[in-house]
């Protein structure tokens, strides 16, 4: 019976194989272990889940729950890979810098979309960029911003393309906890700096100046 039943499922996972390439089989793979399992626990009708172990049985398991893992982890990847070179094109950058804004975002808290706007506003994508007053950089950052946050950094390490994305961005975070996570509060204050923003609102006025629009779009 388990001859039958193994060669049975082989044949039918080969054809499918065969039809849709190398991730529709892995998915087959997944489903066919998942039916084996299930047939395994009906050992009552005498199937050949009444041959197997339980080390065998739990051995399957581990299988089936490792190649969920791999499956679930391969999707991640393909989904992650289309929004990157997806913002590669939408603002004509190479897709390792592409790749660099959206992970330093995630893992920095901030929304990519913003961190892809921030820097586009800031710097234009320049990572030489420099203003009149000495910000650096992809994020513009001044050098007195940075170090509160790496007290170690220099001028040439703010030109560092992952460090300036990574404190930029943190920065960022750090401005959104300050101001209640009032995200067009927390631009403004990236912009003007917080003690202004803040002076402003204590007085009952409007630190609006366009810049949060500008990098929001709304």
């Amino acid at each position: 019976m388990r001859r039958t039943i193994i060669h049975t499922g082989h044949a039918k996972s080969q054809r499918l194989m065969v039809r849709g390439g190398l991730l529709v089989a892995a998915v087959l793979v997944v489903g066919g272990l998942a039916g084996l399992a299930d047939r395994a626990r009906a050992s009552d009708e005498g199937t050949f889940s009444s041959e197997m172990t339980p080390s065998e049985s739990l051995a399957m398991w581990d299988s089936l729950e490792t190649l969920k893992g791999r499956l679930a982890l391969r999707d991640l990847e393909v989904a992650r890979a289309k929004v990157v070179m997806n913002y590669s094109s939408m603002y004509r950058i190479p897709a390792d810098l592409s790749a660099a804004i959206y992970d330093i975002a995630l893992a920095e808290g901030i929304n990519p979309a913003i961190g892809f706007r921030l820097v586009q506003i800031e710097s234009g994508f320049d990572p030489k960029a420099k203003s009149r007053v000495g910000a650096i950089g992809y994020t513009q950052l001044m050098p007195a911003t940075a170090r509160f946050y790496m007290p170690q950094i220099d001028e040439a390490l703010l030109y560092d393309r992952d460090i300036n994305l990574r404190v930029g961005f943190r920065f960022l975070h750090q401005l959104m906890n300050r101001f209640d996570d009032n995200l067009h509060y927390a631009l403004l204050a990236y912009n003007r700096g917080p003690t202004t923003v803040r002076e402003i609102l204590a007085h009952g006025g409007n630190p609006a100046n366009g810049y949060a629009k500008r990098v929001v779009g709304k």
